[in-house]
């Protein structure tokens, strides 16, 4: 017959490798919602005044090389500099997801879009994205990564704003010559659908 302290004992320890458990389960659980916190790190828009808008945004897809145009339900402002700036931030947050077809770092991506129209030349504006530089410093490198997230900003501002037909890329407000090392950011890109198939720069280098 087992002595009664060593029973004793024994269900203490029980006691004691549960506790410890339970403990241990909670800072694991913990650690992950601080971890996520951290890794989430998309900046949430202020709030403004805003109506849901339907547009066209064109996602890549990193499997075949392709640009697809999909439409969606988007909070927008009036404001059409704030409208551009709010509708690639919601584009490029999209490629932080899990399932995304073109993945990419969370955090802040656009910095400012200024937008140009040039009143004596319908359909001849330009816009001016500038893209902030941990998004450029954190893009996968690689010609065909890069192009496909460059064809992915000109389709959608394309259909948002047909009225414009170039557009420009600045990095922190400076020129850059490239993204992450290969597609040309020191160049102005038509704008166009390009579902039908990659923009191409123009040849003339563009000017800070």
């Amino acid at each position: 017959m087992i002595p009664r302290y060593q029973r004793i004992l024994f269900w203490s320890l029980v006691g004691c490798i549960l506790l410890m458990g339970a403990f241990l389960l909670h800072g694991c659980r913990e650690a992950h919602k601080r971890l996520t916190a951290l890794n989430d790190a998309t900046p949430i828009a202020a709030p403004t005044a805003a109506a849901t808008e339907e547009v066209n945004l064109y996602f890549a897809s990193d499997a075949n090389a392709t640009i697809h145009s999909s439409r969606a339900q988007v909070a927008l402002p009036q404001d059409t500099s704030l409208k551009a700036r709010a509708l690639l931030e919601h584009l490029l947050a999209q490629y932080s997801r899990p399932d995304s077809a073109h993945p990419l770092q969370s955090g802040p991506s656009v910095d400012d879009v200024f937008l140009l129209a040039d009143p004596a030349h319908p359909n001849a504006g330009r816009i001016t994205v500038n893209l902030h530089g941990s998004f450029a410093d954190t893009h996968p490198s690689g010609i065909e990564v890069e192009q496909l997230t460059l064809d992915s900003i000109i389709g959608t501002l394309h259909a948002a704003f047909p009225e414009f037909n170039e557009v420009r890329f600045l990095v922190d407000g400076q020129v850059r010559e490239t993204l992450a090392g290969h597609a040309s950011l020191d160049r102005t890109y038509p704008l166009l659908d390009t579902t039908a198939g990659p923009a191409v720069p123009s040849e003339a280098a563009t000017q800070p």
